[in-house]
């Protein structure tokens, strides 16, 4: 076990100086992006990857793609240990964090990204590729979220003050736009932002902060998606490389960010994207003691004629974001 740092976080040149990370399936894509750009911000990291091969989660597991990232923190003067482990299984998402308190001192910073695929139209889709996304995307997230909020709130019953604490949920815009060919994945996505706010209202009070984003990368696990966009000229950055998502994680996990929580924002190809809350757009009062179906059809029938056709909650217009 290392001696935690002393150093106030944000007072030294690097903005997470002092601080320690967690970054879930960090081995490869994004995950493996935002672990370098903590670790380049000053922070420790802890890089878990289960290392399965499949985007689907299939294959057998392996350390070696967190290894690899550690490695490369590390060649570049900074500190990281790697976890090998399935964050959807409870008692492993323990271990995960207490791995970062016995190496680090205490956790300071969880970044949720671990995920995978199993895409199919609702009619087709088998029970285990629905229960297998929302195992891995939503509880994956609540897991380590559980764990790491026992800790700060254990740190701040304690008597401890100025209790640190940041947590970066990863979305999706097939949650936004709602994707059709993603039930699974778009319902993950959506709670994840369901179980973002909650965390962030639930523990704003000991000095956490939560928020969600919803990144738009050439991975892994959307290589498929983006194969018909082209791939950038030498020397170029891919508008859609990972290194544009991960500098946004950076500033929500530093101290600059206390003031950011319980917030969804989209970010890539250099633009970033603030998603206002849901506002309600019309309200009916029954003219009587109790709705009637007669009452109801009058007044809802006419409401949505008059509305574009197709209109639904999904706001596909995020899909249309670009930077200019």
């Amino acid at each position: 076990m290392t001696t935690p740092e002393t150093t106030t976080p944000g007072t030294s040149a690097l903005p997470l100086e002092g601080l320690s990370a967690i970054v879930t399936g960090a081995g490869r894509g994004l995950g493996r992006a935002e672990a370098l750009e903590l670790a380049r911000l000053g922070a420790a990291v802890v890089v878990n990857d289960y290392g399965q091969p499949g985007r689907d989660g299939s294959g057998t597991a392996s350390a070696a793609p967190a290894e690899e990232v550690v490695a490369e923190i590390r060649a570049a003067g900074g500190r990281a240990v790697a976890h090998l482990g399935d964050v959807a299984d409870f008692e492993t998402a323990r271990g995960l964090i207490d791995l970062a308190v016995a190496e680090f001192g205490a956790l300071d910073i969880l970044v949720n990204n671990a995920g995978i695929l199993r895409d199919r139209m609702v009619f087709s889709m088998t029970e285990d590729e629905w229960d297998s996304v929302i195992r891995v995307h939503l509880k994956g997230h609540f897991n380590t979220t559980h764990f790491a909020a026992v800790h700060w709130r254990g740190r701040a019953k304690a008597g401890e003050t100025g209790v640190y604490g940041r947590i970066v949920n990863t979305s999706s815009e097939a949650f936004l736009a709602g994707s059709a060919g993603q039930p699974n994945y778009a319902a993950a996505k959506g709670g994840i932002v369901g179980l973002t706010t909650s965390t962030a209202l639930a523990l704003a009070r000991y000095g956490v902060t939560a928020n969600a984003i919803c990144p738009r990368a050439r991975t892994r696990m959307t290589e498929d998606v983006f194969a018909g966009f082209s791939e950038p000229g030498e020397g170029d950055l891919d508008p859609l490389s990972p290194d544009h998502v991960a500098p946004l994680v950076g500033y929500l996990a530093s101290p600059a960010a206390a003031g950011v929580n319980g917030q969804l924002l989209v970010v890539h190809g250099g633009m970033v994207a603030v998603v206002d809350r849901p506002r309600v757009s019309a309200k009916f009062d029954t003219a009587k003691e109790a709705f009637t179906y007669e009452e109801l059809d009058g007044l809802l029938t006419p409401h949505y004629a008059s509305r574009p056709a197709g209109e639904t909650f999904a706001a596909s217009e995020v899909l249309g974001l670009k930077k200019g």
